[in-house]
């Protein structure tokens, strides 16, 4: 009997031992590991999305209607794309970027960054969402002094300086080491935009910008002129934390169908599009005009626009664009005042003297009022205010025209984008003998619209808390 039980126990114990090592060995197994939770899912966990955003005018800034840039917009619908909150931690320069980005904590970097060899060994870079071009930006008076540069060559003798960390400073290390007599200064503290102001005032000659970010300062440095390109075409992305394929993955998703729904090409017009009808004289006198004329008339607009819901600088943009803040302004069609109101339109909204000043504005932000009403309400966002514009300067029926001309030749007719291409061709008789209102002259509503929004960035930068 004790022999039975010595056995019973024996094999008893062998087997818990070969369960034990079984099991454990299971557990152990690579193929039943527990799954590292992927980048993309601590973000959607974590309801937030934790950026690094460099401070600048082409990227993120806080402007009188608050937050807002081209990359904070991108960045804000990816968010809104994947349901959670977008929270920014602000650098001022790209080194200060760089270096925030080696946080575990942070998900993206974004700082107008383009895909340098260089960067790309020490960086994880995710889909590309911009094609830029590095360019010499020099002062315009060099222009009579015959020392503005057309090339390399001509670098020689200036005084350069250009962000230590960028790609600009890795694209003039590489020249200097080819051979090129190149004088530059490596700045670790000073913004490329802050550079713009140094060659703007000719403290220094030349600095180095990507097309994009020369593109949206030249409104507010004139003083600063395009040199040449010193660099192909390069492209823009953001940074992505190491091991983050599956976040990778998921932004190219998004960032494609963000093309196919016409949206970036939406975002590209709303913060370039100006460039196009960018005029140095006009701008020149609008910042005197700034100090010297709209100081008059600040109070007005500003009651104005809290009266009907529109933002003073807005108005003050458009009474520029229609008299330059001359109370005093006549057209020889008859036009007059602040805000430049026919007879008829005046009449119509009771005002009695179109050279009073206040009578002026709250008579034209009126007649903006009601053009916003009459707009059709299938138009969305800052496109409604944008066909309101157009059709103060050129009339609500034409405006109707250019929609159904829309909708002939297959674009959107509740978009200024595809409305501003559309509206031009009413100058053409094979178009405008089939419209109802005919011909009109539609290049003016796309230059009057893009002009007043030329102004109105150039007047809130001026009155953006500085950082």
């Amino acid at each position: 009997m004790n022999k039975f039980l010595y056995t019973l126990l024996a094999s008893f114990f062998a087997f818990s031992f070969f369960a034990f090592g079984w099991l454990s060995h299971t557990a152990y197994m690579p193929g039943k590991k527990i799954k590292q939770m992927s980048h993309l899912t601590k973000i959607k966990r974590k309801k937030s999305l934790d950026v690094v955003l460099l401070n600048s005018p082409s990227t993120y800034y806080t402007g009188i209607e608050g937050p807002q840039g081209f990359e904070y917009d991108l960045l804000k619908a990816y968010s809104e794309y994947l349901g959670v909150t977008l929270n920014i931690i602000s650098a001022h320069t790209v080194q200060e970027a760089l270096e925030l980005s080696k946080n575990p904590d942070i998900d993206i970097t974004s700082a107008s960054l383009t895909k340098t060899p260089q960067r790309e060994k020490t960086f994880n870079f995710g889909p590309s969402y911009y094609e830029v071009q590095e360019q010499v930006i020099c002062n315009r008076s060099m222009r009579r002094k015959s020392t503005f540069p057309r090339d390399v060559e001509d670098l020689a003798g200036l005084k350069i300086t250009v962000g230590d960390g960028t790609s600009y400073s890795e694209t003039l290390r590489s020249l200097k080491d080819d051979g090129y007599d190149i004088n530059v200064t490596f700045s670790k503290t000073a913004s490329t935009e802050e550079l713009f102001s140094k060659v703007s005032k000719h403290e220094i000659d030349c600095t180095i910008a990507d097309s994009n970010v020369y593109a949206l300062n030249l409104r507010y440095y004139p003083e600063i002129a395009m040199a040449f390109s010193i660099s192909g075409r390069e492209q823009l992305a953001w940074l992505l934390p190491k091991g983050s394929d599956e976040l990778k993955s998921d932004m190219y998703t998004w960032l494609n169908s963000f093309h196919q729904k016409g949206r970036m090409t939406q975002l590209k017009d709303h913060y370039y599009s100006y460039v196009l009808f960018f005029d140095y004289y006009n701008t020149k006198m609008f910042y005197k005009r700034i100090n010297s004329r709209l100081p008059k008339y600040k109070k007005i607009f500003k009651e104005a626009a809290k009266r009907f819901g529109i933002p003073w600088t807005l108005l003050a943009s458009i009474s520029y664009q229609e008299s330059h803040w001359n109370a005093k302004a006549k057209s020889f069609t008859g036009v007059r005042g602040l805000m430049m109101l026919t007879r008829n339109t005046a009449k119509l909204l009771g005002i009695k003297n179109r050279l009073d000043p206040k009578q002026s504005i709250v008579g034209g932000t009126r007649h903006i009022k009601q053009m916003l009403k009459f707009v059709d309400k299938d138009v969305k966002g800052e496109n409604r205010l944008k066909f309101a514009l157009a059709a103060y300067n050129i009339g609500l029926g034409h405006i109707r025209d250019a929609q159904s001309l829309a909708i002939e030749i297959g674009l959107d007719k509740n978009s200024w984008r595809d409305l501003k291409i559309v509206l031009p061709l009413l100058s053409q008789k094979k178009y405008y003998r089939d419209l109802k209102y005919g011909y009109a002259r539609g290049e003016e509503p796309v230059k009057y619209v893009e002009s007043i929004y030329n102004y109105r960035h150039i007047l809130e930068n001026q009155l953006m808390p500085q950082n």
